[in-house]
């Protein structure tokens, strides 16, 4: 009997369709392999692909793809760095130490920014404090506001901070605003509108649409800074959001995070970190004129600002880490959301806590994604044994990401430990040469340390046996969560 045409060209289509669906799958794990990424992460992706039909490619093509190579225009990456360098010293007439100056050496080059000294750092572990101390040097603003955000909402801080800007834009400061736009996805729209209204240059980082879905979802501006008359400025992990200010409302809601205010020749380099993303992906560089620098502030606290994207040649911020923990030694003290380690920087920490270095790690107890709560959970038990200590942050949502090293490193900014900060996201850190500051991190450690349970290695073994599985399952697809 002979079958209908149609069903022969059914068959042929399901065939051809079949077909041209692993083609896509062999040329994506091609890819992958070419990339010559982190073999771990490769490998998640090349399993992701194979046994996770449809699924692992729809995923592969959102948050599977490099960015390396893409940058800012050259032409205009060339301009801004001829018509404005940040202002530096000379490593070498400085009286460090040889593991400070190969650390600052590191950051040179793979982040591009200079130490600096004359300096002044104030901490901000509230958000209360931070917005009041923000809001009141935007108000005194005379000639230009940068500011940039990974979350901008328009609650009742994001209102606030925003009339402030309008109100110094009306009165001719230069004011600019970058927010990413995945980040701030729940403000409206006419939020942003009523900035521009009133005079604000606002620039969404990595606009999220179509055909340009796939491409961006991805890549986050994960960075927070501030400059205000080229003078002072502001870095840290609080985004502009009622949560940091206020917390929900609720028990266990309350967030606990670290922000910088700083003076003095730092500023530069975070103005020109701004400038950089402004100018990212744009035809025509924009380059301010900064006028005098800032004011003189004598005193020794060196500090380096370090940049790091999915754009950079190096793992910037990962590397900084790494060399930063080996270099240890006496002590390593990290507050993180999130705790997804690369092999390298877990492998060093075990390594430092097992030659008897005094190795801290805290997260919170309870954090706002289940998914990388579980997750970095997965690491525990191998922290422990190595003896690693472990204190789980109980009031609320520990969003700090600092680390001390010894008596005279510290690290703070928007980097969390994880696998997405160090390859996927836009982050900066400030690396801190200061013992009186490091004295002062130390003691504000020691303070959280009171609010935080310290886990035992027996207790820790006689959590439920769900709560193992989830932090198994989850370990293997970290490399790509």
């Amino acid at each position: 009997m002979r079958l209908p045409e149609t069903i022969h060209l059914s068959t042929w289509f399901l065939f051809l369709a079949v077909c041209m669906y692993f083609a896509i799958i062999i040329i994506s794990v091609v890819v992958v392999l070419r990339e010559n990424r982190n073999p771990i992460r490769a490998l998640s992706w090349v399993i992701a692909l194979i046994f996770l039909p449809g699924v692992g490619l729809i995923f592969y093509l959102f948050f599977g793809r490099s960015m390396r190579g893409e940058m800012m225009n050259q032409k205009n990456r060339r301009r801004l760095q001829h018509s404005f360098e940040p202002y530096g010293v000379k490593l070498q007439e400085t009286e460090l130490r040889k593991e400070q100056k190969n650390l600052i050496m590191l950051g040179t080059q793979v982040g591009g920014y200079p130490l600096t000294f004359n300096n002044e750092v104030e901490i901000l572990t509230d958000g209360a404090t931070k917005f009041r101390r923000l809001k009141e040097d935007l108000k005194n603003a005379e000639r230009s506001i940068y500011l940039q955000y990974y979350i901008f909402l328009d609650d009742q801080i994001g209102n606030e901070i925003a009339r402030i800007l309008m109100d110094k834009a009306r009165s001719g400061v230069e004011v600019k605003v970058i927010y990413d736009h995945v980040g701030s996805f729940s403000a409206s729209n006419r939020f942003f509108k009523r900035m521009r209204e009133a005079g604000i240059e606002v620039h969404p980082f990595f606009r999220v649409n179509f055909p340009q879905f796939a491409n961006r979802i991805n890549w986050r501006n994960h960075r927070k800074i501030v400059a205000i008359d080229g003078s002072i400025g502001y870095i840290g992990g609080m985004n502009i959001a009622d949560r940091y200010a206020y917390g929900n409302g609720k028990e266990r809601e309350t967030w606990r995070d670290t922000h910088f205010r700083v003076k003095g020749d730092i500023v530069e380099s975070l103005i020109h970190s701004f400038l950089i993303d402004w100018n990212f992906g744009k035809k025509e560089a924009y380059i301010p004129e900064l006028g005098s620098r800032s004011e003189e502030i004598s005193n020794k606290t060196g500090i380096q600002l370090v940049t790091g994207g999915p754009v950079s040649t190096w793992d910037n911020l990962s590397l900084m880490f790494l060399k930063a923990i080996t270099s240890a030694k006496r002590l390593i003290w990290i507050q993180t959301p999130y705790f997804l380690p690369t092999d390298a920087l877990f492998n060093a920490l075990q390594a430092a806590a097992l030659s008897n270095i005094d190795v801290r790690i805290m997260m919170p107890a309870h954090t706002d994604s289940l998914l990388l709560h579980y997750a970095s959970f997965s690491y525990i038990s191998q922290c422990l044994a190595a003896g690693i200590k472990i204190y789980l942050y109980l009031p609320g949502m520990l969003h700090a990401k600092a680390m001390v090293i010894d008596d005279d490193l510290v690290t703070a900014g928007s980097t969390n430990f994880d696998f997405r900060s160090f390859e996927n996201n836009f982050e900066c850190n400030l690396f801190i040469h200061d013992p009186e500051l490091n004295a002062r991190m130390r003691e504000i450690f020691y303070q959280d340390m009171k609010s935080c349970e310290k886990l035992q290695k027996e207790k820790w073994k006689r959590r439920a046996l769900s709560h193992r599985f989830l932090e198994s399952l989850l370990r293997l697809v970290s490399p790509i969560l």
